[in-house]
C-alpha cells in the first residue's frame, strides 16, 4: 500500500520526531549530540527553515521547524542521511540509524504551536533525566530560560505570543507545578 502523501507548503510548521532503528540509543555521548547539532545548521543552509523548538533524548529526537521554500522530507533526508553515516562509521556500525521514516504533525494553530513547543521542552522532564527543562544541555528551552544567543533557534514567534519571555517560562512550567520557576 503506498504510503499517504504528506500536506506541504512554505510556511508550514511541524512537529518533527524520529526513533532510533529498534529504540536504540541514536546518541551515544555529547560529541554525537553536537555533530547532529551541527550537521542541523549544515542543513538549513542547504534547504532553509527556522528551527522553534528541538529536544535530542538518547533514542529519538523531537524538532518545531517552520518550512520557507524546502518541503520536510528534503529537509529530513539531508539531515538524517549525512546522521547515518557519521554515526555508523564513528562507531563502527552497519545499517539503519533511524526508525523508518521520520513522524511529522502539522502545526494548524497558534494553541497547537505552543503545546508542541511545550511538550519538546518538558520531554527530558518526563523522562525523570532532570527536574527542570533549563536542567537539560540537550534542549533549545536553555535559549528560553536564560536566552544565551543560539544560531539555531528562533524564540521571536514563541515569545511574540506572550506579553514577556517569563510569561513563556511559566507557560511551560505550569505542566509541572512541583518545578519551581527560576
Amino acid at each position: 500500500m503506498a504510503r499517504k502523501p504528506r500536506v506541504w507548503f512554505p510556511g508550514a510548521m511541524y512537529h518533527i520526531t524520529n526513533r532510533g532503528n529498534r529504540r536504540s540509543s541514536i546518541f551515544l555521548d555529547d560529541e554525537d549530540r553536537t555533530k547532529y547539532l551541527e550537521l542541523l545548521e549544515k542543513t538549513r543552509s542547504a534547504h532553509p527553515y527556522i528551527l522553534h523548538a528541538y529536544c535530542l533524548m538518547t533514542n529519538h529526537t523531537h524538532l518545531q521547524i517552520e518550512t520557507i521554500e524546502t518541503q520536510p522530507k528534503e529537509i529530513m533526508n539531508m539531515l538524517n542521511f549525512r546522521y547515518a553515516i557519521y554515526f555508523n562509521k564513528r562507531h563502527e556500525l552497519e545499517g539503519h540509524v533511524f526508525q523508518g521514516r521520520y513522524g511529522s504533525v502539522m502545526i494548524d494553530s497558534r494553541e497547537y504551536f505552543l503545546e508542541v513547543s511545550r511538550y519538546i521542552h518538558l520531554n527530558p522532564v518526563q523522562a525523570e533525566l532532570v527536574k527542570h527543562p533549563a536542567d537539560y544541555p540537550w534542549s533549545s528551552y536553555v535559549v528560553y530560560e536564560s536566552g544565551p544567543i543560539n544560531s539555531l533557534v528562533s524564540t521571536e514567534k514563541i515569545f511574540s505570543c506572550f506579553d514577556s519571555p517569563k510569561l513563556y517560562r511559566n507557560y511551560v512550567l505550569n505542566q509541572f507545578p512541583d518545578v519551581l520557576v527560576r
